[in-house]
């Protein structure tokens, strides 16, 4: 029994053995190569990886220095897998996919060492990719690394060309080492740097800001390191004032001469470029048509966050002569440009210019209203009478005109368009009406001549009220405009706001002087909240009740932009400071009725209507271009007419 019970032990142990042979056998046979379907979004994230998105080596990189076995080598001692793959690069005389993966890899250890000669060292290499010396070897429209190559370029230039605080981006000639002995020569004349005649510095990489307060981010892919520069004030103002707070979009380029004997030598040479970003927007390389990369999104966003705007809403409102030591109020966004249209914006109560940042960034971002039109903006003190405030309006405009276009050669300058936002629409109304008497007679019972004025006074009393249209004007757009007043602006809210408002000298000297000589004519109580816009806005005030009958003048195109806010009546409705029955005029072209509150001038509806307009406005007053006759302006740039998409604004769009 014994015997048999060893016999059968020794079978079982044979048995397993023999199971566990087979079991490695068939493991051993098993496919090692297996497949697994993935969504959408990681399939696309996978194949997209590179050296930007995830900070890994793209697939086709990989490859390349799987091929030379060097792909271990760069995971552990990326200079010497970069060393190997340029001597390689030199044996291939400058082999494409060699040129990627060295971008690629240059980039990645520039990020990893902080050694900016590794991110010129990209540069070079993703340069020599896009543009290589033969021909043949240029990337194919759909090959992914073209538009990769064009980043790593973009993004390492800007790292490579850093300042010592990494803030800036130092634009200047000289040396420039590479690595492993290899060198870049930089040209670049640093006068260069200028634009309409202005010096430009603090270069700012303006693809490295993040963004937020406007609705859209505006840029324009390309090649070239993407910048926001500050601009020198002017030394005279011979024609367009240029906001201070103006950042400029403009695009730094290195073009390299890459030849088999710079690779071969490492010794190379390069010309760096600026391009402002209004003026320029493609370039050529090699033949080849190359658009710039762009950000003038971020260049405004840029100068609105540094901007002193913000602080400026409440003491412009209250203190009314805060603007009175700029050498003007009107300022330009660019340079003057004969044949493009003046937009001129002007901001409402408590506000400014920067209120129009994101209709300012979708129509200059829009081609078709880019090349056809200029935008301006007008500043003013908000808490003044609102009289004075239109009258400093078309003194700016007039003296603008009058510097530019003095022999009115440019039929573009004399068809403004004027956009005013809530009381900036009652300050644009008073430059397209013909007013008579009715205002003064509501100030006065005497006539104005027979008032005991200093000429001065008198010259200012008649400027400020006997109104008649402006010529060089021929088209407006009431955007939430208190026409009849704004139920907001009641006699108890004027009494408190009139209190804590200061007119400027030169007012109180106006009023002080008018009252003193002619208080049995005047009709305006000593208290200073009748002098205010707060009172002038307020429903029942003599100014509401007297413009209101007055209809915008038949020579110029009027449009409203009503807000309502809610989804109540629009007849009943209101936008929380506004009523519809205040905002509605019955001379208007068209009238567009927008849900929103008060502030509806950034609302995409508002901002879409607005361009609708303005494309109408070129196509009746431009139908073959507005071109400038005789004009020798440096800037001069005549548009061509362009077919105009014209759709037709319904009475009322509730």
């Amino acid at each position: 029994m014994a015997g048999v019970t060893y016999r059968r032990g020794r079978w079982a142990c044979a048995h397993l053995l023999l199971l566990l042979a087979l079991g490695v056998a068939l493991a051993a046979c098993g496919n090692p190569v297996t497949v697994e379907r993935l969504d959408a979004r990681t399939v696309q994230t996978e194949l997209t990886s590179n050296a930007l998105t995830t900070g890994r080596l793209s697939g086709a990189s990989q490859i390349a220095l799987r091929r030379m076995n060097l792909l271990a080598l760069f995971e552990t001692d990326a200079p010497a897998a970069i060393r190997a793959t340029a001597q390689a690069m030199i044996k291939a005389n400058g082999n494409p996919d060699l040129m990627f993966a060295m971008a690629e890899m240059a980039f990645l250890e520039g990020e990893r060492s902080k050694d900016r000669a590794y991110f010129l060292a990209a540069v070079v290499s993703s340069y020599a990719y896009l543009f290589p010396t033969n021909a043949e070897n240029r990337p194919s429209a759909f090959d992914p690394r073209l538009r990769t190559a064009a980043d790593l370029y973009n993004r390492a230039l800007t790292r490579g060309l850093a300042s010592a605080d990494e803030i800036h981006v130092d634009l200047r000639p000289g040396d420039y080492a590479l690595p492993f002995g290899a060198t870049l020569t930089i040209d670049y004349d640093p006068a260069a740097a200028r634009w309409a005649g202005r010096e430009l510095g603090n270069f700012i990489p303006a693809a490295e800001l993040h963004i937020e307060g406007l609705q859209n981010r505006y840029r324009e892919t390309g090649l070239g390191a993407p910048l926001a520069a500050d601009i020198a004030p002017a030394p005279s103002a011979d024609g367009l004032y240029i906001t201070p707070a103006l950042k400029l979009p403009v695009t730094a380029l290195l073009r390299l001469d890459i030849t088999t004997d710079a690779i071969t030598t490492g010794r190379y040479h390069g010309r760096l470029q600026l391009y402002p970003g209004n003026e320029e927007r493609t370039i050529e390389i090699g033949g080849q048509k190359v658009p710039l990369e762009i950000e003038p999104t971020a260049s405004l966003a840029y100068a609105l966050s540094n901007s002193t705007a913000w602080k400026s809403e409440l003491s412009g409102f209250f203190q009314g002569d805060l603007f009175d030591t700029m050498p003007t109020q009107l300022f330009g966004l660019e340079p003057y440009r004969p044949g493009r249209i003046p937009v001129v914006m002007v901001h409402g109560t408590a506000s400014s210019a920067g209120r129009w940042a994101d209709m300012i960034n979708d129509l200059r971002n829009d081609p078709d209203i880019r090349d056809k039109f200029q935008f301006w903006l007008f500043v003013y003190n908000t808490g003044n009478p609102v009289p004075l405030s239109a009258l400093r309006l078309r003194e700016a405009l007039e003296a603008t005109v009058a510097r530019l276009d003095p022999d009115k050669r440019d039929p573009a300058l004399h068809k403004m368009v004027l956009v005013g936002h809530s009381q900036g629409g009652l300050l644009a109304k008073l430059l397209v009406v013909d007013v008579g008497s009715k205002l003064f007679d509501r100030f006065s019972t005497k006539p104005l001549d027979e008032l005991k004025l200093s000429d001065e006074t008198r010259t200012m009393l008649r400027r400020a009220l006997y109104l008649t249209p402006m010529p060089d004007v021929s088209r407006v757009i009431f955007i939430a405009t208190p026409h009849r007043g704004s139920f907001r602006a009641s006699i108890s809210i004027a009494s408190l706001m009139g209190r804590f408002i200061t007119l400027p000298l030169s007012v109180t000297r106006l009023f002080a002087e008018t009252l003193d000589g002619n208080a049995d004519a005047v009709q305006l109580e000593p208290h200073s909240i009748r002098r205010t816009s707060v009172y002038a806005m307020t429903p029942g005030s003599p100014f509401a009740t007297t413009t209101s009958t007055i209809p915008v003048a038949p020579s110029v195109a009027a449009h409203s932009i009503i807000a309502v806010a809610g989804d109540g009546p629009v007849e009943t409705g209101d936008d929380g400071v506004v009523k519809y029955e205040s905002a509605h005029i019955d001379e208007a072209k068209s009238e567009l009725v927008v849900r929103s509150t008060h502030s509806v001038q950034a609302n995409p509806l508002a901002v879409a209507e607005v361009k609708r307009i303005l494309q109408l406005h070129w196509a009746e007053s431009c139908p073959v271009g507005c071109y400038p006759t005789n004009m020798t302006v440096a800037s001069a740039n005549p548009i061509a007419p362009r077919p105009a998409s014209i759709r037709r604004a319904a009475a009322k769009q509730p």
